[in-house]
């Protein structure tokens, strides 16, 4: 397995290099690079490595790269190259993201959502600490030995720590975001945290109880407490950037280190106690006090709602208000009851991911395996969704089909036990003594994860074509392992073998011919975006005129669909040929498909594999173009299509590279 440093080195490599890295940060699972310019990234070579989990591109010069709990160590990595951390460029000017929809076409409210995640994501792991402290010491309290909402004079010393643990997270909460989101803005963080900092000292404090009025220099003042309040931060922060911005303009540059922090803090500490925090805690409350209306209506509604939205609010990064109205409910209610509902979304998103670990395991699909297992122990002991949602459940088409149901079932259950929280935890299995009841917890959580486990065990989570092309490489990467074997022993001995596939044989050039008459086109002209992008192998694009596909070579089938519209070859030479018929023509049925041959069956070249009927395709609605694609591309240095305006059955159409000797020893 290759080292940190040097999968660290392969990203930054297959992102451009760092001269294309206009902005890297990470949060709790995913490395997040703003490229300058994407297309010079490489983002299937990018999956293709062991280590990542998953490769999301985000708007139109984003990169999200998901590495699961060990993603700091390969940012500092990454940071550590040339050209990156202090000695990197600066931003370019003017640089933004791209987004489609609303985000797309408000830039306000594309930031406002950036805005709010940037700032929360750098205290991820703190949030994630403290909560499973605060697990610790509701287990205890759940076995008896001690009561943890007892006067803290009350309780033995050792539990008051633990109390202190968490509660340092979320009392100071204000002070960390105000660094982060001060940070994000381009204001100073230090002062950035200094203003919510002053409204938490002793000295703030002995100005009365909350909801006092007092006057300062004559002008009455509200009293509110602080604590673990996160919209007054977010907002002050927002107007520190406006008042350095107006102070630098107006002070010298040669003094500016001295009094743009000075005039910041005399006008901003007075302007957030008086009118700023005021008005965040009133937008936190506003907020929260409708959904406590809703949760007062009916909590079974606001249960079942919540677990089945939150699987398109995640992706997209709109999951971010709710967790700040978590920590305001348990701020000012003492619990909080939109958790319990979200466990269901959890589970039933980490059932998906449970499922397909058990299909990989099946297929002995080695990548899929890890992935999956990553992602669900990310999830059950973490309760972290992102491994499993990038990793899984936005590659495949059917995900979602068997994650809803989930979400919807541990919904109902939730919404029948009127699930409340007691402190603010992220959803995993260690942290369930936190729900009230949390036998009812345990039910809905339990229900979500198998409803969408056994959905996928059932029902698979890919579509017919995914698991088709699949399967088809799974068994060309079988049957080509022990040949790639015998090439890199052949390298170092410097001896021959015919055991040895003549296409792997170190320098080998090999050509595949046309299976089918037809118009060749690069294979990015096909109207499906996995084939386009090279993501099943390289290859071409056959727009047929002939209605008969025949073996390129002497062959052995690997895989014949029943449907007719797809089949796999292992030709002789080594080469992995997936011939797919169509485009989504799997719908069809086998209407207007013919298979002329069995799985395993040897072929000559020139058999007739497939017959099928292209104006019964064009009829029922589906592209007739034809991916002709070398499914074990990566075995091989280079697969380079020969697009022509008209090729028959024995015409070149693919020429496929071995690699050097050089690169299969090593």
């Amino acid at each position: 397995m290759a080292s940190t440093t040097d999968t660290s080195k392969l990203i930054l490599r297959e992102v451009g290099g760092a001269e294309n890295v206009a902005d890297l940060t990470y949060c709790a699972t995913r490395l997040r690079f703003r490229l300058r310019d994407r297309s010079a990234a490489d983002l299937s070579a990018l999956e293709a490595t062991p280590s990542v989990l998953g490769v999301v591109p985000q708007g139109g010069d984003g990169v999200q790269v998901v590495m699961g709990g060990g993603v700091a160590d390969y940012y500092n990595a990454i940071v550590k190259e040339p050209g990156m951390g202090s000695d990197a460029p600066a931003p370019a000017s003017g640089a933004a993201k791209e987004y489609g929809g609303v985000r797309g076409r408000y830039g306000w409210v594309n930031y406002c959502f950036e805005f709010l995640s940037d700032s929360f994501r750098p205290i991820l792991w703190a949030l994630l600490g403290a909560s499973l402290i605060i697990t610790v010491v509701v287990i205890a309290d759940t076995l008896g030995w001690q009561d943890s909402r007892a006067p803290m004079e009350e309780q033995p010393t050792g539990y008051v720590l633990l109390h202190a643990m968490y509660q340092s997270v979320f009392y100071f909460l204000p002070i960390m975001i105000g660094a982060t989101a001060a940070r994000k803005l381009g204001a100073n963080e230090w002062v950035g945290a200094a203003i919510p900092a002053a409204l938490l000292t002793p000295e703030f404090l002995s100005l009365g109880e909350q909801g006092d009025t007092v006057h300062v220099f004559g002008i009455p003042l509200v009293l509110n407490s602080y604590a673990s309040q996160v919209f007054p931060p977010l907002i002050a922060a927002v107007g520190l950037y406006w008042v350095e911005k107006g102070l630098k303009k107006i002070i010298p540059a040669t003094v500016q280190m001295v009094f743009v922090p000075f005039f910041s803090m005399v006008i901003m500490i007075p302007a957030t106690a008086f009118l700023l925090g005021p008005f965040g805690i009133g937008i936190g409350d506003a907020i929260s006090d409708s959904l406590l209306w809703l949760n007062g209506v009916s909590p079974f509604i606001l249960a079942v709602v919540i677990p089945v939205i939150y699987p398109f609010l995640v992706p997209l990064g709109l999951h971010w208000p709710l967790n700040a109205i978590m920590i305001q409910n348990i701020a000012v209610l003492g619990y909080d009851f939109i958790q319990g509902p979200m466990g269901a979304w959890n589970f039933a998103c980490f059932g998906v991911v449970a499922g397909v670990f058990l299909i990989s395991v099946r297929e002995k699909n080695s990548g899929m395996r890890q992935l999956s297992l990553g992602g669900l122990m990310a999830g059950l002991f973490g309760g972290i969704s992102e491994p499993s949602l990038y990793g899984v459940l936005l590659r495949f088409r059917k995900t979602y089909y068997r994650l809803l149901p989930g979400c919807l079932v541990g919904g109902i259950i939730a919404g029948f036990f009127n699930i409340k929280a007691s402190a603010f935890v992220y959803t995993s299995l260690l942290t369930f003594p936190a729900m009230d009841p949390w036998g009812g917890y345990l039910l809905s959580i339990g229900a979500a994860f198998f409803t969408s486990m056994l959905l996928v065990i059932f029902f698979d989570y890919r579509s017919s074509d995914e698991k088709a092309t699949v399967l088809a490489q799974l068994a060309a990467e079988r049957e080509t392992a022990d040949a790639t074997g015998e090439a890199a022993a052949t390298a170092d001995t410097g001896e021959s073998t015919d055991v040895v596939k003549p296409a792997l044989r170190p320098g080998a050039v090999t050509v595949v011919t046309a299976p089918v008459e037809g118009r060749v086109l690069p294979l990015s002209e096909t109207p499906d975006a996995a084939f386009a992008g090279g993501a099943l192998g390289g290859g071409v694009c056959i727009d047929p005129t002939g209605g008969t596909v025949v073996a390129p070579a002497d062959a052995t089938v690997l895989t014949v669909q029943k449907t007719g519209h797809a089949i796999g070859l292992r030709l002789d030479s080594g080469i992995e040929l997936l011939i797919h018929i169509g485009i989504d023509t799997v719908k069809m049925g086998g209407d207007g498909f013919e298979n002329l041959v069995d799985k395993r069956q040897k072929v000559s070249a020139g058999t007739p594999l497939v017959r099928f009927d292209r104006a019964k395709i064009e009829e029922a609605g589906y592209s007739p173009l034809t991916p002709v694609v070398v499914v074990n591309s990566r075995k091989f240095g280079t697969v380079e299509g020969m697009p022509a305006p008209v090729a028959a059955p024995g015409d070149d159409i693919i020429t496929v590279t071995a690699k050097a000797v050089d690169q299969v020893a090593g």
